[in-house]
């Protein structure tokens, strides 16, 4: 009887522990309100771009975020954000995950991710006026040359690392570094092949020439790092989504 006892009385504990872990996830608050809160800059073409005049958002991100949210029966709410914010704002609560994002060692230690759906290289741009001044990495690398970057992007940190020597000038969101470049206030920049492509098309820039692409990144979505139940829903869905061919279908209507 009274191993019977014990045994009720472990049981009991047990579900009780695992119904409050449950309580602290994302996940229930998601759906208990009915809606997903995401975390978005506006500012990654392709991937996220907000419309002032409608506040609307729109890109690759958008509609993922907008198909989790339906399969979780829930309203999406996308509140803004910029990049130096990106991170805290997930640790703090702001919103219950994040849009793409860069996977990296110094977010890791703060923030979790899912499962990547999609990988970027990163490559230097420069307007077509400026392109025979530049040939591969190490002319680029001076001090009569001023490199622009974004403050709080994964960039920014490339950009330090990689030209060291040139005069590198940071603006904060939601100035952008490749702005710089197309007002003539700095010279060469730093992005994605994704929102490279998307730039080439808008304003004519041009890929810096002998400049492989380089630092290959997988991009996820930020997560509660100590959420381990919204991580698990997360990461499954992105496994079913990416068997049915949402993922694909869906990097192809952006060109991805």
């Amino acid at each position: 009887m009274k191993h019977w006892i014990t045994a009720a009385a472990v049981g009991v504990l047990s579900i009780g522990l695992a119904t409050a872990g449950l309580a602290q996830s994302a996940l229930n608050e998601i759906l208990d309100t009915g809606v997903l809160k995401v975390g978005t800059t506006g500012d990654w073409n392709p991937m996220t771009l907000r419309d002032p005049a409608t506040n609307s958002y729109k890109g690759f991100d958008i509609d993922v975020m907008t198909e989790l949210a339906a399969d979780l029966g829930v309203e999406v709410e996308f509140v803004p954000t910029d990049w130096k914010t990106l991170v805290n704002g997930v640790v703090a609560g702001q919103y219950h995950m994040t849009g793409s994002a860069s996977i990296s060692p110094a977010r890791m230690k703060v923030a979790g991710f899912s499962e990547s759906y999609i990988a970027v290289e990163m490559l230097p741009f420069t307007t077509a006026d400026k392109a025979d001044r530049f040939d591969g990495y190490d002319s680029i690398n001076k001090p009569d040359v001023t490199v622009a970057t974004t403050l709080g992007t994964s960039f920014e940190a490339l950009v330090r690392a990689w030209f060291p020597d040139a005069t590198i000038k940071v603006v904060e969101a939601p100035a952008r570094g490749f702005q710089e470049v197309l007002a003539g206030r700095a010279d060469v920049f730093i992005t994605s092949n994704i929102e490279g492509s998307t730039l080439v098309e808008k304003f004519g820039v041009v890929a810096v020439k002998g400049a492989e692409p380089r630092a290959p990144t997988p991009i996820a979505m930020l997560l509660p790092q100590a959420d381990q139940v919204w991580i698990n829903y997360v990461n499954n869905w992105i496994k079913v989504k990416q068997a049915k061919g949402f993922f694909e279908a869906t990097k192809a209507k952006y060109g991805l």
